[in-house]
């Protein structure tokens, strides 16, 4: 299952990548916000990067106006490894070889039909272990 969350500034994205994951057949769960009324974007990268952790979802897909504040806070927390992305060549390359857990987009920033093709690149992708995973581990150090 795939957390989704964003901030007023990216609700727009995430109702069009909701949509998204529904024609792909993705399970997802909606952290927030439902509205274009302003919130503060780490609460809801908290929630998001919380339900990964827990291991209530696999992944997460956060979006807010850049993508930056939302992979700085998801940073922060244990066991996240969070990329801002806004290209499918950076969204691949994440999963393939940093084994990100979630991805940040920018709707301010990044196209709604580029921001759809980050996302099926990212989710496509399968970490490709090896020298990869012993980089992942000492930054999980």
């Amino acid at each position: 299952m795939i957390a989704i969350g964003c901030d007023h500034g990216g609700f727009n994205l995430k109702n069009a990548i909701m949509k998204k994951l529904e024609e792909m057949g993705y399970d997802y769960k909606d952290f927030g916000t439902y509205s274009t009324d302003s919130c503060d974007y780490p609460d809801i990268a908290k929630e998001v990067c919380k339900a990964i952790t827990s291991s209530e979802c696999d992944k997460g897909i956060l979006v807010c106006g850049t993508g930056i504040g939302m992979s700085m806070a998801a940073n922060k927390v244990k066991g996240i490894r969070a990329a801002h992305v806004t290209d499918t060549f950076s969204a691949r390359m994440t999963k393939e070889h940093n084994d990100a857990n979630v991805i940040c987009l920018g709707e301010r920033i990044t196209g709604i039909e580029i921001a759809l093709e980050i996302v099926e690149a990212y989710l496509n992708a399968t970490f490709q272990g090896g020298r990869h995973a012993n980089r992942v581990a000492k930054i999980e150090d």
